[in-house]
């Protein structure tokens, strides 16, 4: 016999589930407010600066990255996964983060004339330098931006992203609309960065302090240092075909691949960053229950990429129609690009999800080996492609090593975490036909109907019947997670 339904204590499955379930909705309205609701911004900068200007912010955005992906050595990843207090270690946290990132952006002041001449345009030192200041301007969030997330503080989140993204996007039209043309990228980061590192603290869930324990600096890189080496790893092979183009084609044909890659990381920041804002978190609660966790993984990765595959499909689909109406004509050579980083961002995200829930299950060593092997397969076959086709060239060995290569790395990986590889695929097959479905409707719509926008719009409409339709057969496992209550028996 059932008793009746009883309110889980605290820290208990249920709660944790709600938990989890409330900070995911919060990611996923940041996600899509973040990205619609400057989407006209975005329009604007573009049709007003031009590929070259972009070219030029993109350099400097590159150099940026390539120091963000260990300029805090991974520390602050810890407080996420930390199973004691978390006040233990934050002032360490903070003071590694801080100190490293000032030595990195006194570095890059003198290192950036020869980063811009290597990457095609000498031209943005300036810029470089100017995005320099978010490298320490990150480092000093680092600590309470990792205590939002373990804390499950979403809604907090999407406040300081949309204040970050509106007022720097703000700055930048306007300074854009003065003439620094790249320059008004960069100084719109760093003030709306400025801003938000601002909220980041005063909305800490401990005070910001100083502080450093010899203890716990030691545990604290035992645990980042690899997870910082696999980082560097992580840019350079996600940044890798944006280098060859820059050194290769130039700053110009960089601007039309930015681009090409901003659409397509559309689906990456709409579905999959809010995943990624909850998901460390969550499995972390789990890791005493390894089964629960490895259900729970299979139980994300179905519902995500029930989604994913039909919006990445239609992008790569409908990738002419979109760049003409929403960029112009002048931006049409990155429409072929964005047809193969459509289908690459399927991959890019299973990466991440991956990458999360391996992180948790402490196989930072294993997924430094993945990272090496993607980095040692990718640059030969970037600048073949680069030589071979161009632009499209490169974006097409970015799927082909992508889905041969490192697929399968993973997939072992996930095999030796206890995760089902063969459920995982049988989880993704009715969404990998709903994908070719929208392909096939979308190729099918753009040979019949001339006008850009009637083909985004009808093959939108189908793209979002079939998501929607794979939602609904994962009913059962939606209403789960909103709505996460326990039995007795």
């Amino acid at each position: 016999m059932t008793a009746p339904v009883e309110t889980p204590p605290p820290g208990a499955p249920g709660e944790l589930a709600a938990r989890a379930s409330r900070a995911f909705g919060w990611s996923f309205l940041n996600g899509i407010v973040g990205r619609f609701g400057t989407l006209a911004i975005g329009i604007a900068l573009a049709r007003l600066l031009g590929p070259e200007s972009f070219g030029t912010f993109a350099v400097a955005t590159i150099t940026m990255l390539a120091v963000l992906s260990f300029n805090e050595l991974g520390v602050s990843l810890a407080i996420v996964r930390w199973v004691d207090d978390p006040k233990t270690i934050a002032p360490t946290v903070n003071t590694v983060s801080v100190v490293m990132s000032s030595l990195l952006v006194g570095a890059m002041w003198f290192v950036a004339p020869a980063v811009s001449s290597a990457l095609g345009d000498v031209s943005a030192t300036p810029v470089v330098r100017v995005m320099a200041v978010s490298i320490l301007i990150n480092g000093i969030v680092a600590g309470p931006a990792a205590l939002l997330q373990r804390n499950f503080r979403q809604g907090r989140r999407m406040a300081i992203d949309q204040v970050n993204t509106w007022l720097g996007a703000g700055v930048s039209l306007t300074l854009a609309l003065l003439g620094l043309g790249a320059m008004s990228l960069a100084i719109g980061r760093i003030v709306g960065s400025l801003a938000a590192a601002v909220l980041f603290i005063a909305w800490s869930p401990l005070p910001y302090r100083f502080g450093f324990h010899r203890d716990v600096a030691r545990r604290l890189l035992h645990f980042g240092l690899p997870l910082a080496g696999a980082s560097v790893i992580v840019f350079l092979v996600g940044y890798t075909d944006q280098l060859v183009v820059g050194s290769r084609l130039g700053a110009t044909a960089l601007g039309f691949y930015v681009l090409a890659f901003n659409l397509s990381s559309w689906p990456v920041s709409i579905f999959s960053q809010p995943v990624r804002s909850v998901a460390p978190a969550a499995f972390a609660r789990l890791q005493g229950e390894p089964d629960r966790m490895n259900r729970a993984f299979r139980s994300v990765f179905g519902i995500l990429f029930a989604v994913v595959i039909p919006t990445c499909s239609l992008l790569a689909a409908a990738a002419v129609p979109v760049v003409r109406v929403v960029y112009g004509d002048r931006w049409l050579p990155s429409a072929a690009v964005l047809t193969w980083l459509g289908i690459t961002a399927i991959t890019r995200i299973f990466f991440e999800l991956s990458y999360d829930y391996l992180v948790v299950r402490s196989a930072t060593r294993g997924i430094l080996v993945v990272q090496v092997l993607w980095l040692v397969a990718l640059p030969p076959a970037l600048l073949t492609g680069a030589h071979l086709f161009g632009l499209v060239g490169v974006a097409a060995a970015q799927f082909f090593v992508s889905a041969l290569v490192v697929v399968p790395a993973y997939c072992f990986l996930l095999r030796r975490a206890g995760v089902q590889v063969a459920g995982l695929a049988r989880e993704v097959a009715p969404s990998a036909l709903g994908g070719l479905a929208i392909v096939g409707f979308t190729s099918a719509v753009a040979v019949t109907v001339s006008l850009p926008f009637a083909v985004c719009a009808v093959s939108g409409l189908f793209g979002a019947a079939v998501a929607a339709f794979l939602l609904f057969t994962r009913r059962r496992e939606l209403a789960a997670i909103r709505s996460p209550r326990v039995e007795t028996t």
